[in-house]
């Protein structure tokens, strides 16, 4: 499949974006202990919107602030999640509050699995929903992102984060019937919600029950998922997998974190040109760069809009 550029518009739940005529750069803000990337960095709430705010002089067009760690090995997505509904709230409403204070016009997504906390976090003026479990870890929140109106992004997650170790991997069919499959169920049960289909973005979930070289088969594939007919979203700054690839020049251990960033420029050039809208990263100037020029190849390529 060649170069691929989709336009289309997401609503939100006071605006609308139009995708695909260049790439959107999401900015991460992590307002939490434990994750992967930076946790702790950004744990205080003046950390945090310092930090969103920084991303935004450096060019970002969204961010999507967090409260939860996702890494592998979390427990999340149950009754026995590390964060109560109560403690993420408390780590991000005033976040959310204070960078749309500081800077009204820019949008935010709230990253939650949890419909009590969607709600709260739109109530505090988030204009979308990043559910990393697709809408399938708790019931509530097709709903509760219905009435808001908002903007969704649907992750696919092939199981949660404390069972990704034991996960056996998967032949690159296989993994795309899976993506695909759950991809279509989360958009179906988001319609039966009353989720407008112009509310939502699709992600294909990187590191998210992939193990190492399943992400670049899935990388290489991404484009197929455009059939769904919702724009994409690629997450793919500093993962694991990437760290993985690199190990032969770390010793034969795995790149760390900080030393990630020209493998994540890489693959976020070869997200767009498979079709990804948006790209989510926590070094937002590089990025903001490169999708500059990966937006000049498909323009230059002459692709023809979806």
């Amino acid at each position: 499949m060649g170069l691929i550029r989709t336009v289309a518009q997401w609503k939100l739940r006071t605006r609308t974006l139009e995708l695909g005529m260049r790439t959107l750069v999401m900015g991460v803000v992590n307002i939490t202990p434990d994750s992967f990337s930076d946790g702790g960095h950004f744990l205080k709430p003046e950390a945090a919107i310092a930090r969103g705010l920084q991303l935004i002089e450096e060019g970002v067009d969204l961010l999507d602030i967090g409260a939860e760690s996702t890494r592998p090995g979390a427990l999340v997505g149950s009754a026995d999640a590390a964060v109560s509904a109560d403690e993420e709230q408390a780590r991000l409403l005033p976040v959310i509050e204070g960078i749309q204070k500081a800077r009204p016009a820019i949008v935010i997504s709230a990253d939650t699995y949890k419909g009590s906390t969607a709600r709260a976090a739109l109530s505090a003026g988030a204009e979308i929903v990043n559910d990393v479990s697709g809408f399938t870890w708790d019931a509530e929140m097709a709903s509760v992102c219905a009435v808001a109106g908002c903007g969704v992004i649907l992750m696919h997650t092939r199981g949660r984060p404390d069972e990704w170790r034991e996960q056996s991997k998967m032949p690159a069919e296989a993994l795309m019937h899976s993506v695909r499959g759950g991809l279509t169920e989360s958009i179906e049960q988001a319609k039966r919600a009353g989720v407008a289909s112009e509310s939502i973005v699709l992600d294909p979930g990187y590191g998210f029950g992939k193990k190492f070289d399943e992400n670049y088969m899935l990388l290489a594939m991404q484009a197929e998922l455009l059939a769904l007919g919702r724009p994409l979203l690629a997450g793919l700054s500093r993962k694991s997998f990437l760290g993985h690839t690199l190990s032969e020049l770390y010793g034969g251990k795995q790149a760390p974190v900080e030393a990630r960033e020209t493998a994540s420029l890489a693959a976020l050039v070869v997200a767009i040109l498979h079709g990804a809208s948006i790209v989510r990263v926590h070094d937002v100037r590089p990025a903001v760069e490169a999708a500059r020029i990966a937006d000049a190849v498909l323009g230059a390529s002459g692709t023809s809009a979806l």
